[in-house]
């Protein structure tokens, strides 16, 4: 049995997924933990479904104490603050889960990064572990696959039932808003499977009838050392679509990663999976608290984060 000290910056829709997730498979484990909760204000209640999870409320804004540690500081409030949140917890804490983005720039200070990643470092990924994506992760070769497609494409008035669209920081580019970053996970998945790309180019701008300025399409090409790659991503689509096709010698697969299905088009051949999107998350709770654990390396620091949003932008590498 293992005792933690846990605190979450931020409690929004994405650290309430996790903090229950990771309560859930503590508590499975036997283990025991405290978590503290740092807020902006402590002018609003935490939910009652949350509440009796968290030991301790603090304000971000609080001085910390000098002989403060944690095991683990999931830093899941606004993108934009992340690099002040991570450099405030930085000298308290073990290890930190990060979400993504991990920044809302790729101007940060190299030094910096180094000094941090001193600590554990996690930044998110949760699509990894999509069942189809660790199917091909460990039973297809991807050096030897010629060329990808990817596409993730949805309506964005639909993402958030009950809530207008044009208000959200999707909508806004001063808000970090705009479909290359918000889909992020396509980067990230691709570069798990095929690695860093060498080149690549984008086309990236506002071109549909959505009452919004940030980008609503981003298309890109690039070439790994063994494979290329085609990426299409927008806000516009009415039907939702995310799909990945690998082109190969003997056959071509088409991957359905909503409904969870592979089919081999040459072969006829399909494999099905089970489809609970809570699964892949609490799969990556699972593997960051293997990583916590010493038990395997981070396969996802804030340095290849970093490469990624550089992608997700159009930066060079």
């Amino acid at each position: 049995m293992t005792k933690y000290r846990i605190a979450f910056v931020g409690l929004g829709s994405i650290g309430k997924r996790h903090l229950k997730n990771l309560t859930d498979i503590l508590r499975h484990r036997g283990d025991e933990f405290t978590i503290d909760a740092y807020r902006s204000s402590l002018n609003h209640e935490l939910c009652t479904e949350i509440k009796p999870l968290i030991a301790n409320e603090y304000l971000l804004s609080d001085e910390l104490s000098a002989d403060l540690m944690y095991d683990m500081v999931f830093v899941t409030n606004p993108t934009s603050i992340h690099w002040d949140t991570i450099q405030r917890f930085k000298n308290t804490t073990r290890s930190f889960f990060i979400e993504k983005p991990v920044f809302d720039t790729t101007e940060v200070d190299i030094h910096s990064i180094e000094e941090i990643q001193k600590n554990i470092c996690y930044v998110a990924c949760p699509l990894r572990y999509n069942p189809v994506l660790q199917y091909i992760k460990n039973h297809i070769d991807c050096n030897s696959v010629y060329s990808v497609r990817a596409i993730s494409s949805s309506y964005l008035p639909d993402w958030r039932p009950g809530t207008d669209y044009r208000l959200c920081y999707s909508a806004h580019r001063d808000m970090g808003g705009g479909v290359g970053i918000d889909l992020i996970h396509e980067w990230d998945y691709l570069t798990y499977l095929f690695g860093m790309p060498q080149k690549s180019y984008s086309i990236q701008k506002k071109i549909s009838h959505l009452d919004i300025d940030s980008d609503d399409i981003a298309i890109y090409i690039a070439n790994t050392k063994n494979t290329t790659i085609e990426l299409h991503l927008d806000y516009f689509g009415r039907k939702n679509i995310r799909t990945l096709d690998l082109f190969m010698k003997n056959d071509t697969l088409h991957c359905d990663l909503l409904n969870s299905k592979i089919e081999y088009l040459a072969s006829g051949q399909s494999v099905v999976f089970e489809n609970e999107r809570n699964y892949y998350q609490i799969k990556e709770i699972e593997h960051f608290l293997d990583i916590v654990d010493k038990k395997i390396a981070s396969d996802s620091n804030i340095t290849h984060a970093l490469d990624v949003l550089k992608l997700a932008k159009g930066e060079r590498l």
